[in-house]
């Protein structure tokens, strides 16, 4: 009798283990992943909302550290080397504390992530970057609290946050250009038409040296196999914007050419439009 009722015990026991209540979590944890450039960012932290109380002076205090968040450090996590507040920042993952104020925010990336909240002890030799950041108050509140990557550009991004009727952005900078600029140096050892096709756009699109940019896009149309109306499209680009109108008409009549004997309208339309502007049409 009594291993009956072991059993029975054990039994029971396994199903309320195995039947425990689940709920949701107060503040429900959130990862983000962004591009920026050719550089991978993630975001990972929690977002407790406001729930009818005061948030900044209130449930967070001014002028005091704070976890950005709930539960365990915020965290971002940089695959490449980035500018945050004038510092180079190195590939890796940080915690993100900030000091709320009134009118503006320290916002602080600390290379020890591993904290739950704030560090018991503070180490400002493990503050990588601080960031004085200026308090945008928004017409509506925010209920849960929220951070975005916002104003995305292949070089810049702002890390924002927002909670109740604040917003603070902290600007950080990429060094895409530089990056891109070593893989061309690198590729530009043994390059294909691809290579200096790409080169050549980037470097049109990205402000560089245009000189530079035609001669790669000439040395692209030169070493395809077959003629692409995108490639010509660029080359049009390419030859305005270094002053030569000639030889943009003439790349833009080819890639309209080609564009019309594949059937692709929308490039139809733009070397149409092209060059009626360019006094051609």
């Amino acid at each position: 009798m009594k291993k009956l009722l072991l059993f029975i015990c054990a039994i029971v026991t396994s199903v309320a283990v195995q039947a425990q209540l689940q709920t949701p979590a107060p503040s429900p944890f959130q990862k983000i992943e962004q591009k920026v450039g050719l550089t991978d960012v993630t975001l990972e932290y929690s977002r407790p909302s406001m729930k009818g109380r005061t948030i900044f002076g209130g449930l967070v205090p001014y002028d005091n550290v704070w976890r950005t968040g709930a539960n365990a450090n915020t965290k971002i996590t940089f695959s490449d080397d980035v500018i945050i507040g004038g510092k180079t920042v190195k590939a890796g993952s940080y915690a993100i504390y900030t000091k709320p104020g009134m009118q503006s925010w320290d916002v602080m990336f600390y290379t020890d992530s591993n904290n739950w909240g704030t560090p018991q002890k503070w180490d400002e030799s493990k503050v990588a970057a601080t960031v004085k950041a200026q308090v945008y108050p928004m017409p509506m509140a925010i209920e849960t609290f929220t951070m975005t990557f916002d104003d995305v550009a292949s070089d810049s991004a702002n890390l924002g946050i927002l909670w109740d009727k604040t917003y603070v952005g902290v600007p950080i900078k990429f060094e895409t250009d530089k990056m891109v600029s070593a893989s061309i140096d690198k590729v530009m050892n043994g390059p294909g038409a691809n290579e200096y096709y790409q080169a050549a756009v980037y470097y049109l699109e990205s402000g560089k040296d245009i000189n530079k940019a035609k001669t790669w896009i000439d040395k692209a149309i030169e070493m395809r196999a077959e003629p692409a109306f995108w490639y010509h499209r660029q080359q049009s680009l390419i030859y305005a914007k270094a002053g030569d109108k000639k030889g943009a008409i003439n790349a833009a009549k080819k890639s309209l050419s080609l564009a019309q004997e594949a059937g692709n309208d929308d490039y139809v339309a733009l070397n149409t439009k092209s060059l009626k502007e360019w006094g051609a049409m």
